[in-house]
């Protein structure tokens, strides 16, 4: 899987980023890594509704590479 400019930041940053933008940071990531439609879904529904923000922070804070709806 292709690395974006988001994978090569700290993970702190990327929590703050995963914290306050998530639906839009995650999103554009997911469109870069080559998933449109998954990024696509992500933007318009903010993070499916909440629930995705949710996996996405705790995959963060447990330092996880889950691809899980990635």
């Amino acid at each position: 899987m292709a690395r974006t400019e988001i994978d090569k930041l700290d993970w702190i940053i990327k929590l703050v980023l995963t914290i306050f933008f998530d639906p839009v940071a995650m999103g554009v990531n997911r469109i870069l890594r080559g998933n449109l439609l998954m990024g696509l879904i992500w933007i318009v529904t903010g993070g499916l509704f909440g629930i995705g923000w949710l996996i996405d922070i705790v995959t963060m804070v447990l330092n996880k590479d889950i691809t899980f709806l990635a």
